[in-house]
């Protein structure tokens, strides 16, 4: 049972939110150390997939040591009848906004906070693991700009199959609803699909949009460029977005450090244009 001021000998500071079968607490230690820990609690035989996928955050976090990656530092299981019950895991505490409440001034401030992304996915692929549910609501932007990203309960080893369709719907990758082998190039889909909705505030159409019931899907609708809704976007900046929502998964770019150097010369183009002015 879970203490109004105290958790496992963590004094309780403030409760950061609250999901389906989980909360988020803001907690200090003995050592004025401060935590964020999450508390996942299994109410119904149905709820056990919350349980593994706060397990499976910590087992592939705990393997991440990159400065765009939030931390995980201890899982606790607790028990009821020989049955784990309860989960804690105790993580880095970041203060920030999510990216789908950050508003960034300008474009060049969007493709900084876009390259932390990159690099931080990017550090895991070389760690061998896929996201697998990148967008707005896992990435945490602080004051100064810098990013974590978070929710690494979908993340899996780099050529994984599924069985069952996991992922958020207007991100999803195709072969995330296809129930095919996932690649770094499913975390290049889900990112795309997060800078196609930064630049233009609307959603890439997936194979399950938004609303679709049960496992039904169907072929996606082709979508304008960023830059045919909205011209002051940078053809290089627009042309990477697209290219990294193709429906094919070898017609995207092959990794996220190719993502990342043309996100640099797009960032280029956004400078030179700052100091000639438009053409």
């Amino acid at each position: 049972m879970v203490r109004a001021q105290e958790i496992l000998g963590y004094e309780v500071l403030a409760r950061l939110g609250k999901g389906a079968r989980s909360t988020i607490y803001a907690v200090q230690d003995k050592h004025n150390q401060v935590y964020a820990l999450k508390h996942v609690m299994k109410n119904k035989p149905k709820d056990a997939r919350f349980l593994e996928q706060a397990i499976l955050e910590h087992r592939v976090a705990s393997k991440l040591n990159h400065p765009c990656l939030r931390q995980s530092y201890k899982l606790i299981k607790q028990k009821h009848l020989l049955r784990v019950s309860e989960v804690f895991v105790l993580m880095e505490l970041v203060d920030g906004v999510t990216l789908e409440q950050y508003v960034p001034p300008d474009l060049p401030s969007l493709c900084q906070v876009c390259g932390q992304i990159a690099d931080g996915l990017e550090s895991m692929h070389k760690n061998g693991f896929v996201h697998a549910d990148m967008k707005p609501n896992n990435v945490l932007v602080t004051d100064d700009k810098r990013v974590k990203i978070i929710d690494f309960g979908q993340s899996c080893a780099i050529g994984t199959v599924k069985q069952r369709i996991q992922g958020t719907p207007d991100y999803i990758a195709p072969e995330q609803v296809q129930r095919k082998t996932l690649t770094p190039r499913t975390d290049v889909f889900n990112f795309g699909a997060t800078m196609y909705w930064l630049l233009t505030r609307r959603h890439i159409p997936t194979m399950i949009p938004k609303g679709t019931k049960g496992i039904e899907y169907r072929e996606a609708e082709p979508a304008p460029s960023p830059r045919a809704l909205h011209p002051e976007i940078p053809e290089a900046l627009s042309a990477l977005v697209m290219d990294c929502v193709e429906q094919v998964v070898k017609e995207r770019p092959e990794s996220m450090a190719r993502v990342r150097d043309r996100l640099d010369l797009a960032m280029g183009q956004l400078q030179r244009r700052e100091t000639q002015g438009p053409a």
